[in-house]
């Protein structure tokens, strides 16, 4: 084999274990490592990866490998760096020598007629890059670049989709102020998008407030689609001032009249603070807790009707007290279920719960959340939590 195709097969295996080696994740600062890392090994020198989170932003280094006797150390920004920013990253190669007389290279990170994401630079002791080395190097900061900008639209996407979610669930209608309440939502995991769980709240007369959370089935942009839809009927049939149970009725007829719409279960409760009542329907949603003023919990045992858009109706009403010092907290079944465990389990950890004693609404929805671990849930995560407010003595 002659020198010349020595080269070339040794070039041929960096492209190859770049293919492999790059791009694992979609984490910016993972594929920076990862290329700074392969680099280093076949390249034989210092690699310094920097990155512009937006056209004439800041610089940041986010990547350094390579022996450490070639400037690896160095934590600012370099000149290549510089230059090739003020340049617009046009792309071009920038072989050189320093004053100590270590050749260098830069390219930008970015794929043909892309702008440039950042630079790599590449360092060493001793001869000048070979052409073969050149070529490694624009080809595999190229695959990076590619990477990483699939890493930023999908970024993008999900923030996107994520204010979307909130804005559906994060504003919902204003109670009275005799009622203080606090909500949350989360979504299921960093991957996530969009989906089904909403909370809400409605004004109703004389004093009383209507409060919801339901679960459309499934997820994506289709549930959430329908979410809104479920949830605009919903505020629409609760003007009307009828009990929960018969707001339920109207809601699964209107529903079912719409074959294009998922099933949903859904939980309703009229908060009444001056006759300190509260009053529940239930279409196949998970029962809700009340938490005493000693931090206790207790789920209420309600009777379950048929999910939202089945046409079967069948909702019946119960009402319990709730006193100034009681939090009632509703929510989704992304609290509490866990996978391979049954749901009776999921909801006797809930009740068995102990917060500081006379916890109002946020801190009922916060406690809850971190002692559930519901930032790592498998599933969405909407909560409401509500309480009377006492009136004030004479």
């Amino acid at each position: 084999m002659t020198e010349r195709d020595e080269a070339l097969l040794t070039r041929a295996r960096a492209l190859e274990q770049a293919i492999g080696e790059i791009g694992t994740t979609l984490d910016e600062t993972t594929t920076c490592r990862e290329l700074a890392s392969l680099l280093a090994r076949h390249l034989h020198g210092s690699v310094t990866v920097d990155l512009l989170d937006e056209p004439g932003g800041p610089i940041r280094r986010v990547a350094l490998a390579g022996t450490a006797d070639a400037g690896v150390g160095s934590t600012a920004p370099t000149a290549a760096t510089r230059s090739d920013r003020a340049t617009g990253g046009s792309g071009t190669l920038a072989p050189g020598t320093g004053a100590d007389r270590t050749p260098s290279l830069a390219v930008p990170l970015a794929v043909r007629g892309g702008r440039p994401m950042g630079t790599v630079v590449v360092r060493r002791r001793g001869p000048n890059f070979s052409a073969d080395e050149v070529a490694v190097l624009q080809h595999v900061a190229r695959l990076a670049a590619r990477h990483l900008g699939h890493a930023r639209r999908l970024a993008a996407t999900e923030d996107t989709a994520l204010h979307l979610q909130r804005a559906l669930v994060a504003e919902p209608g204003r109670p009275h102020p005799n009622l203080e309440v606090a909500g949350s939502y989360l979504p299921a995991g960093p991957r996530a998008l969009v989906g089904g769980d909403w909370f809400e709240t409605v004004r109703l007369h004389y004093g009383r407030s209507l409060l919801v959370v339901g679960d459309v089935m499934g997820h994506g942009l289709d549930a959430a689609v329908d979410m809104n839809a479920y949830r605009a009927a919903l505020r629409e049939v609760a003007s009307t001032d009828l009990p929960p149970h018969r707001v339920l009725r109207h809601l699964d007829s209107v529903v079912a009249k719409d074959d294009a719409r998922r099933p949903a279960t859904c939980l309703l409760v009229q908060v009444d603070p001056s006759r300190g009542t509260a009053t529940f329907a239930n279409a196949g949603h998970l029962p809700p807790a009340v938490f005493g003023p000693d931090g206790s919990a207790e789920l209420v045992d309600l009777p379950v009707g048929p999910p939202l858009g089945t046409g079967v109706g069948g909702y019946e009403p119960t009402t319990r007290p709730l006193t100034p010092g009681e939090t009632l907290l509703i929510f989704t079944d992304g609290l509490v279920e866990r996978r391979g465990e049954d749901i009776d389990m999921s909801l006797a950890r809930l009740a068995a719960l102990r917060l500081p004693g006379d916890c109002g609404p946020e801190r009922v929805v916060e406690e809850v959340l971190r002692r559930l671990d519901a930032h790592h849930a498998e599933d969405d995560v909407a909560v409401l939590a509500a309480r009377v407010r006492a009136r004030p003595g004479p």
